[in-house]
């Protein structure tokens, strides 16, 4: 079983109606934010070399032109996400046939990987990248409505992890849907968006958590597929990681542990020592002897100054 807190931390956009002129959107993925997909990116609003999102945080890269919804790992994406048309409008470009295999130099100038382009009339398009192989379903030229299926969300193209990548232009020029204005005010959302339900903005978070009886390789968290519901009753080792993103130099991932009975069985504080889009901290408890059966409950916790950033549990079978 997998629970999730309340994020401690959260800016939410005023929820007011775009502008006349403006381009109306909604959720571009069939997903719940802050669960099943997290915004891990966003367009990088600084005119230099360096990075910032709208609040002025760092969820950014020098460059980035979109925003980007991510899912927890690739077994999330095997299974099927669906990306939706964020506005009504006219599909002018698709492509679906690159390989879900992350960037190599074999798709140089093709960084979007799978992907649609939507005109949505008034010199205003968004574009959808990162698709799964073969799964695009609209045509150049097909008539779409708001929230219509283009696709599903893939690994395809110059992308280190399986999300949607929203870029919202006007007249060839990028938008940052939380910021269509450009005034950043650092530490305010701006209270007129694009978004139709206005995003809670979180700065960083836990991708998932889980039980293993040794250190997981990074691969298999990113897969997934490191998570071991259950372990035999003499197992040598119980270890619990948590999978992280947005983290910050000084946060600290804290992980524990309670045993079947509810009295602590495991703690560990690691404190991250540089900024991370993603990482994953692991920690566990050699056992000399056979631990008690039953249920043993973990919790990972990403803290900020002392404050509750994000918090996943997971729940380990011992014997039995």
């Amino acid at each position: 079983m997998r629970a999730r807190l309340a994020l401690a931390t959260v800016l939410t956009a005023a929820a007011l109606p775009a502008a006349a002129g403006d381009l109306p959107l909604s959720q571009p993925i069939d997903c719940t934010l802050g669960d099943t997909c997290f915004i891990q990116q966003f367009v990088d609003t600084d005119p230099g070399p360096g990075a910032r999102d709208f609040t002025c945080g760092p969820l950014s890269y020098d460059g980035h032109k979109g925003t980007d919804f991510g899912l927890p790992s690739l077994a999330a994406m095997r299974a099927g996400v669906d990306v939706l048309a964020a506005s009504p409008g006219t599909v002018i470009g698709r492509r679906g046939d690159m390989p879900d295999t992350g960037w190599s130099k074999a798709f140089a100038g093709k960084d979007c990987g799978n992907g649609v382009v939507i005109d949505h009339g008034g010199g205003w398009q968004t574009q959808y990248c990162h698709l799964k192989q073969g799964s695009v379903t609209v045509q150049s030229g097909q008539r779409v409505a708001m929230g219509q299926v283009l696709g599903q969300v893939g690994f395809s193209g110059r992308t280190q992890f399986p999300h949607l990548h929203l870029s919202v232009r006007k007249d060839g020029k990028v938008v940052d849907p939380f910021d269509p204005d450009g005034r950043i005010t650092c530490g305010t959302p701006d209270e007129n968006t694009l978004w139709l339900t206005p995003p809670d903005y979180a700065p960083g978070g836990l991708l998932g958590a889980g039980f293993a009886d040794r250190v997981p390789e990074y691969d298999a968290i990113k897969d997934g597929t490191a998570h071991s519901p259950a372990l035999p009753g003499n197992t040598g080792a119980v270890v619990l990681w948590g999978y992280a993103f947005g983290a910050r130099a000084g946060d600290v991932m804290r992980l524990t542990i309670l045993a079947p009975d509810g009295s602590p069985f495991f703690a560990h504080d690691t404190t991250i020592d540089a900024p991370k889009a993603q990482l994953f901290r692991a920690a566990g408890k050699r056992l000399r002897t056979a631990p008690a059966p039953g249920t043993y409950t973990g919790t990972a916790t990403l803290l900020r100054g002392g404050s509750v950033i994000d918090s996943v549990t997971a729940e380990l079978r011992i014997g039995g």
